[in-house]
C-alpha cells in the first residue's frame, strides 16, 4: 500500500455561505455572477477551466479539462476537434457535464446538458480570433491519435508553416465549437464539518426549479 498521506489530507470550509434567497432565479445570471467574482481572484489564474465529462452508448467514459468560451441564455460554449475521443462520444451521446472549481473561493459548479455543434461561421469565427501558433497548431494535431514521437509533431508543424506563409489559415474541418444547452445547475459552496450548501437548479417545462440539496 502506498504510503502517501492521503487519508490525513483534508481542508475544512468556512470562507462563505449560500442561501436560497441569495440565489437569482435564473441558474445563467447565478453562474456569472459567480464566475466574475472568480475573474476577480487573484489566486485563480483561469477560471474558465472545466472539467468536461462524455460518454458513449456502451458505458465507456472520458474526461478532461477544457475552456469555457463563451455563455449565453443559450447555454455554454466550448472548442475542441471533432475527431477526438471526446467528439466521437458526443457525436455518440450528446447527453455531457461539466464542472468548474474555484479552490480560493471554495466553490464549485455542476451542469448538465444536451450538447450540439455550433455553426460553421460561429467556429470560424472563434478560429481565426485565435493566436495564429494555435490554428496551425490544430491543423497540425490529430488530436486522440496515436503519435509515433514529438518530432513529427514539430515536422507536420514546421511544413505547415512554410504552406500557410503570408496566407490565411483555414477553419479545419474536423475541428469547431460546441453548445452545451443546461437541463441541470448545481451551485456548491464549502462549509464547516462538510456540511456544505447545495444548491440544484432543474429545468421542467422551461420553468428552472430550485432545490436545496443535502451535501
Amino acid at each position: 500500500m502506498s504510503d502517501l498521506p492521503l487519508a490525513d489530507l483534508r481542508q475544512d470550509y468556512g470562507r462563505d455561505a449560500l442561501d436560497r434567497q441569495h440565489l437569482s432565479d435564473d441558474p445563467i445570471v447565478q453562474f456569472e455572477q459567480w464566475y466574475t467574482e472568480a475573474s476577480a481572484c487573484r489566486e485563480i489564474v483561469e477560471p474558465n477551466t472545466m472539467t468536461l465529462a462524455t460518454s458513449d452508448l456502451q458505458g465507456g467514459v472520458g474526461v478532461r479539462i477544457v475552456l469555457l468560451k463563451g455563455i449565453d441564455k443559450e447555454g455554454l460554449r466550448f472548442f475542441t476537434n471533432y475527431e477526438s475521443h471526446k467528439g466521437v462520444q458526443l457525436a455518440e451521446n450528446p447527453q455531457a457535464a461539466l464542472l468548474f472549481f474555484w479552490p480560493p473561493l471554495e466553490r464549485q459548479v455542476k451542469i448538465q446538458g444536451i450538447v450540439e455543434k455550433l455553426s460553421i461561421s460561429e467556429s470560424e469565427t472563434y478560429f481565426h480570433s485565435r493566436p495564429r501558433g494555435n490554428q496551425l497548431g490544430t491543423w497540425a494535431s490529430a488530436q486522440s491519435s496515436v503519435v509515433e514521437n514529438r518530432a513529427a509533431l514539430e515536422e507536420r508543424l514546421a511544413a505547415l508553416e512554410t504552406q500557410y506563409e503570408g496566407k490565411s489559415i483555414p477553419l479545419p474541418p474536423f475541428w469547431g465549437g460546441y453548445l452545451l444547452r443546461p437541463t441541470v445547475f448545481e451551485f456548491w459552496q464549502g462549509r464547516k464539518n462538510r456540511l456544505h450548501d447545495c444548491f440544484r437548479y432543474r429545468l421542467e417545462k422551461s420553468n428552472w426549479i430550485i432545490e436545496r440539496l443535502a451535501p
